[in-house]
């Protein structure tokens, strides 16, 4: 996909908000075209006019929306568009909701710009995200419990940037074996990508970077 033919539906009620993401999908998919919605009906009528949208970032609480009534008319209207909620409501039963009626991503709003945009990107790249929250009875926390301290260090050491090249040079191991520690990672985590897993993981207790290099 070419990014400079990407376009994407910005639909939210809030022009502040509306003009941050577009900011922030702006300085990632450079010549991105965008497309603004404050209703669903308006978000409809784009869709309409531009039925090969590439991505939709949703608001819930838009006018005419009726909560997940709106993604679920979205979705059976434009089927193949991928629809990336960005929402403040963070109830369990919301997130498993949404993504049951085909949401590729769901994002809390106070998710910084830098988060936004790499999960578009991992969107169109064909991933689909499930946070924690779309899993009953289950936390981030409790399946974290189940890495081992050297897995530990390598989260760590992933949410502070480092690829695996750098990672494997800081832990005196080989590549191949950060890869596969990451691998396990992303499977106990219950993700589906890096870049989830770095997000999900910033609200855990991890090892400072200091940390991460001691016997």
């Amino acid at each position: 996909m070419v990014e400079e033919t990407l376009s994407f539906l910005i639909a939210d009620d809030h022009p502040m908000v509306r003009d941050a993401l577009v900011s922030a999908l702006a300085q990632s998919f450079t010549g991105a075209r965008f497309s603004m919605a404050g209703t669903l009906g308006q978000a409809q009528a784009a869709l309409d006019q531009a039925p090969e949208t590439d991505a939709v970032l949703l608001d819930l609480d838009m006018p005419g929306m009726d909560g997940l009534t709106g993604l679920a008319r979205l979705r059976s209207e434009h089927p193949t568009v991928p629809i990336v909620v960005v929402s403040a409501q963070r109830e369990a039963a919301v997130v498993r909701r949404a993504y049951e009626l085909g949401a590729s991503a769901y994002i809390d709003k106070s998710a910084s710009l830098e988060e936004i945009a790499g999960i578009v990107r991992a969107v169109l790249d064909g991933e689909i995200f499930t946070p924690p929250e779309a899993v009953a009875g289950d936390t981030i926390a409790q399946r974290a419990a189940q890495l081992t301290p050297q897995q530990w260090r390598v989260l760590a050491l992933m949410v502070h940037g480092d690829q695996n090249k750098v990672i494997a040079y800081k832990l005196g191991v080989g590549e191949a074996t950060v890869k596969a520690h990451v691998t396990v990672i992303l499977r106990k985590l219950g993700v589906r990508s890096r870049t989830q897993a770095v997000i999900e993981a910033r609200g855990l207790a991890l090892p400072t970077a200091a940390e991460t290099l001691k016997p």
